[in-house]
């Protein structure tokens, strides 16, 4: 395989049919849909400029163009629900669920942007782009942090694009709220069996929230927190109870940010749009998640 063929016969072939098809009108002729998002792989992978693709992908402003518009119009979301409902009709998605997230550094070609900082982002039209582009100044600089909700086997179901200096927490309940999983029949899946988590996420109103919905919460406390529950004496209520030996298997999720940061264009955000840079994740995301479907027998 050529080293610009990002993907193989079997992997394509799970993705072909969703994606943009010639209308039949007259024109300029239609571009390769797998040379365009074998390009839109390529340059997020090695970081590189637009302008700098390899002439094997074509003019680069046609996959540009091709990435542009698949972002604003959501393909690479439906592409996963498919991809998701038929990993889970053929048994592979695990519900015991881990979330966190990562940090990805803004390099300064994402940053010359006009952003309305401290405005509240809506997280219900994902196409919709927020006033601050999802860059904000944390400790290290201007970054985007990445929250992902991932299965058992650390492959992304819902992913959200926050600035950097961000907490965990908040954007829990709104990537429970896009969890949603197709099936055959009946609605979809959006209860899973268990959610993995770090101390970052420990709140009373999350663990209610997973209680209500008979979710195990698999959540460490804060030292804090249990020094609070003891000063209040019977009023704190019980201790937290925690499955140590279940929470060994929330290293999927670091594990999942170490294979998305092995594209550079992801490591280091040069989109100066949370959507189109939101829109490469979810591309990683299919990736991941056709190389597992195109595997099994």
């Amino acid at each position: 395989m050529s080293r610009f063929q990002l993907l193989s016969d079997a992997q394509w072939s799970l993705i072909e049919e969703m994606l943009p098809r010639p209308t039949g009108r007259r024109g300029r002729p239609f571009a390769d849909a797998r040379v365009m998002v074998e390009g839109i792989v390529y340059r997020y992978r090695t970081g590189i400029a637009w302008r700098d693709l390899p002439e094997v992908f074509g003019p680069w402003q046609t996959v540009w163009t091709w990435h542009h518009r698949m972002a604003a119009e959501g393909t690479w979301d439906r592409v996963l629900a498919r991809i998701t409902a038929a990993a889970d009709a053929a048994g592979l998605v695990d519900w015991s669920l881990s979330v966190d997230s990562t940090i990805a550094r803004a390099h300064q070609h994402a940053t010359n942007t006009t952003r309305l900082t401290g405005a509240g982002s809506s997280y219900k039209n994902l196409q919709e782009e927020p006033p601050d582009h999802g860059i904000g100044r944390s400790r290290g600089g201007l970054s985007t942090k990445i929250h992902q909700l991932v299965d058992g086997n650390g492959l992304p179901l819902v992913t959200l694009i926050t600035p950097g200096q961000a907490g965990d927490s908040p954007m829990f309940m709104p990537l429970m709220q896009h969890l949603r999983v197709g099936r055959d029949h009946g609605r979809p899946r959006t209860r899973p069996d268990a959610v993995r988590a770090d101390k970052a996420y420990s709140s009373r109103a999350i663990r209610a929230h997973l209680r209500s919905r008979g979710i195990k919460a698999v959540i460490p406390e804060p030292d804090d927190q249990k020094g609070h529950r003891r000063r209040r004496g019977s009023r704190g209520g019980r201790p937290v109870a925690l499955d140590a030996a279940d929470y060994k298997h929330r290293n999927v999720i670091e594990r999942n940010y170490c294979r998305i940061k092995q594209w550079r264009g992801l490591a280091t955000r040069y989109d100066k749009h949370a959507v189109t840079y939101r829109a490469a994740v979810v591309l990683n995301s299919v990736i991941a998640w056709v190389q597992q479907l195109s595997d099994t027998p």
